[in-house]
């Protein structure tokens, strides 16, 4: 049986599969992220290739015409985010598993056409992950706060269900994931280079 080269890490805004992805590729250096391509602008801090690559509206639908980004979606802010597919044939190519954070959208195209292993990482709680949102900004808006949490309600209830794993990322706890983790990609036959 041959290696598996793709594993999912996904989970509703707040709940750090960000944070656990770069303590995997900090641990195991034959995995690397895959950098999605989007719409929105970038923040401050943000590097272009390192944390996304960064196009206009109108450059982002011309790479799906191009064939470039073969799955995206259009979120609630009307900012585009998908596969940008010369970043992941670069890592494919370079020899690295890739990670990819994605939503349900992109958790199935990998699905259905890589040999792939999806986690979802879940809050122990609502009311955690609305602490880890004022902790992270503490001048959220009130309406905004809302309508994360209530967007990752649904996204637990009805699309957590789909990956092959649920891993619970208890605040405080980060350890505890990272390692539950490590066992799955383990688990599911990996090739891995521990650091």
């Amino acid at each position: 049986m041959s290696s598996k080269r793709f594993l999912i890490i996904s989970g509703p805004t707040g709940v750090g599969e960000s944070t656990i992805t770069k303590e995997i590729i900090k641990r195991l250096p034959n995995f690397a992220r895959l950098v999605t391509a989007t719409s929105r602008e970038p923040r401050i801090n943000e590097k272009e290739g390192i944390d996304y690559y960064f196009f206009t509206e109108k450059e982002f639908l011309a790479e799906i015409n191009n064939g470039n980004i073969p799955e995206y979606q259009n979120t609630r802010e009307g900012k585009y985010y998908g596969t940008y597919k010369p970043d992941l044939e670069k890592k494919l190519n370079s020899g690295f598993n890739i990670i990819a954070n994605t939503d349900i959208v992109g958790a199935k195209y990998f699905k259905e056409n890589y040999n792939t292993t999806s986690i979802f990482i879940l809050p122990e709680s609502i009311d955690s992950l609305k602490k880890r949102h004022l902790d992270r900004n503490p001048n959220i808006e009130p309406e905004k706060l809302e309508a994360r949490l209530k967007y990752a309600g649904y996204e637990i209830d009805n699309e957590s269900y789909y990956y092959d794993y649920k891993v619970i990322n208890k605040y405080g706890f980060l350890e505890n994931a990272i390692t539950d983790i490590i066992e799955i990609i383990k688990k599911e036959n990996f090739l891995i280079n521990n650091k």
